[in-house]
């Protein structure tokens, strides 16, 4: 009986999520490639450099520079990212471009005299700001794996600087609910206004500043950006603000190409980012675990499957917290959390109750306003990026004369030992403040692999949520069978071990189940949205590619 009724809500949901959810855009279909972005000017951008014969490291690059002139919230040059890129072989590769704390960091620097946190400056300001990664990462990428000439990459994005663009609803009113910041720093307001008046919805918005660097960076590539005029501008907005990144830091900064991570989720391959992001180990970790319970296509939303789900999420964020950060400073046991033996035993701490999260303890194995876009091309390359400035609009601080928004990333390290940074996540002595090293990240930009050729691109900004929401959407297309917007649009669920709560979607608990997750020892926290999904799906019988932005933004899937 219990069975028929969760089967009955979960076909009455996925019937919601197909008709009455507000659509953001309708499910693209196209047979040659696919850009899906938060944005739908850098989506454009995208689809038409595969249409001039670009690929998909070509459209990646123009997007993510046109993302630092439409989505100011957390496009970005002044922050830093991970790509992941797999070839029609199905060989893969991946890209970290993550921020690296300056040379000048200390393990102490946001702590008061007692020694007790202050989140003030880390999280506004200069000081909060990492070296940036952006331009260097996506150089990188065009450079060893690119088509097209570089200016033609990243031209697109200097013309919607310099021309302008009309501010959409969602961008103007981001710009009314962040003036009380915007106003700390007059080089933000400048660039934000007019007048002394915000833009509004309708205004071209033009960004001449921005428009310049870009040349610079298009003129020059990495030199344009990292020496010269910019990196003189950059280090005299840290003079000026309190900030500590010198002219050593930009010029040693370097991405780094690392191996991907891979693994099986039943009949799948997983291919996500490793470490000095802790979302591919910690998306894998949840899957292998989840592959020792067996669940029913007819189970979404059960009490069960969301007790599994929450269990599997509270032990793979206690292993976060201990052993994740960035591997080239510490030794992150990457192959023991990914493997299937080690997930088989921490599946074994999974009751029909609750554990409280001060009794999950980690193993012994042998950012809020990020962006992601999704990449396809006629060949098959597939690329997933997500990319960050941290908070929404990072620091609040834009560089005076370069037109950009620096990053306020340095948050992102544990500054002291159990005390949450701004997403409520903890971490220890991985993830400590130290000079040139990466902070540690939750982004997830993945890869899933059926019959050895890519099957789903996705990933999602959202903090700490982001890894627990790829989580549900490939469970969801994996082992539910939904299409691209039932996956992407169910509602969903978070719990990150600290603190002990789910957090839910509306519609993602129906009454009787959080009642018995509550007798099951549950705690449930606030009703929140969670994730905004921009994903492909690829259906490879019939050779459709399918692309959808999640309902939850505004975004945009653009397809040839």
């Amino acid at each position: 009986m219990l069975r028929l009724t969760y089967s009955k809500f979960f076909l009455l949901l996925l019937l919601l999520v197909t008709t009455a959810f507000p659509q953001n855009g309708p499910l693209i279909r196209s047979e040659n490639g696919m850009v899906v972005s938060a944005e739908k000017l850098a989506s454009k951008v995208g689809i038409t450099i595969l249409r001039q014969g670009g690929n998909a490291i070509d459209a990646a690059v123009a997007v993510g520079f046109a993302l630092s002139v439409t989505y100011p919230v957390a496009g970005n040059i002044g922050g830093g990212g991970y790509m992941v890129i797999v070839f029609p072989d199905g060989k893969s590769t991946t890209i970290d471009y993550r921020e690296t704390a300056p040379f000048l960091a200390t393990r102490d620097m946001y702590l008061d005299e007692k020694g007790e946190f202050l989140p003030n400056l880390s999280q506004k300001g200069a000081l909060s700001a990492g070296v940036p990664g952006s331009v260097a990462g996506l150089i990188y990428a065009h450079q060893k794996y690119g088509k097209l000439p570089f200016a033609k990459v990243i031209q697109p994005a200097i013309n919607l600087a310099s021309d302008g663009f009309p501010l959409p609803y969602e961008t103007a009113e981001s710009f009314q609910n962040n003036q009380n910041s915007f106003k700390e720093f007059s080089s933000t307001m400048k660039i934000f206004s007019r007048g002394g008046e915000l833009y509004k919805r309708g205004d071209i918005f033009r960004q001449q500043e921005l428009a310049k660097t870009l040349t610079r960076i298009k003129e020059a590539g990495f030199s344009g950006f990292y020496e010269g005029e910019t990196a003189d501008l950059i280090v005299a907005c840290m003079k000026n603000n309190g900030g500590i990144i010198t002219h050593d830091d930009l010029r040693r900064y370097k991405p780094v190409e690392r191996e991907a991570l891979r693994s099986t989720f039943h009949d799948y391959e997983i291919i996500s980012m490793g470490p000095s992001s802790s979302g591919g180990v910690t998306l894998i970790n949840m899957l292998n675990i989840l592959e020792n319970f067996k669940i029913e296509k007819n189970e979404w939303g059960s009490s069960r499957y969301m007790h599994l789900l929450t269990e599997t999420m509270k032990l793979a964020y206690a292993d976060r917290a201990e052993h994740l950060g960035d591997p080239d400073f510490f030794p992150v046991p990457t192959g023991g959390l990914i493997s299937k033996e080690y997930a088989q035993s921490r599946s074994k701490l999974i009751g029909e109750n609750a554990v409280r999260s001060s009794g999950v303890t980690f193993g012994k194995p042998e950012s809020e306003q990020t962006t992601h876009y999704s990449v396809l091309d006629k060949n098959g390359i597939a690329v997933s990026v997500t990319t960050t400035i941290n908070s929404g609009y990072g620091s609040k601080l834009v560089v005076d004369g370069a037109g950009f928004l620096l990053n306020n990333e340095m948050d992102d390290f544990s500054a002291k030992p159990g005390v949450p940074n701004q997403f409520g996540l903890v971490g220890n002595e991985a993830n400590s403040i130290q000079p040139f090293k990466r902070m540690l990240s939750s982004m997830t930009p993945t890869v899933v692999l059926k019959n050895k050729r890519p099957f789903l691109v996705i990933g999602t900004p959202g903090g700490s949520t982001i890894i627990t929401g790829v989580l549900q959407v490939v469970v969801n297309a994996a082992v539910f069978g939904m299409d691209l917007r039932q996956a992407i649009d169910m509602p969903r669920i978070h719990h990150q071990w600290l603190p002990d709560q789910i957090l839910h979607e509306k519609y993602a608990l129906s009454r009787d189940v959080l009642e018995n997750l509550k007798k099951r020892g549950h705690l449930i926290g606030p009703e929140r949205q969670l994730n905004l999904m921009e994903g492909i799906l690829i259906d490879q019988e019939k050779g459709i590619i399918w692309g959808y932005s999640d309902s939850r933004g505004s975004g945009s899937a653009e397809g040839y």
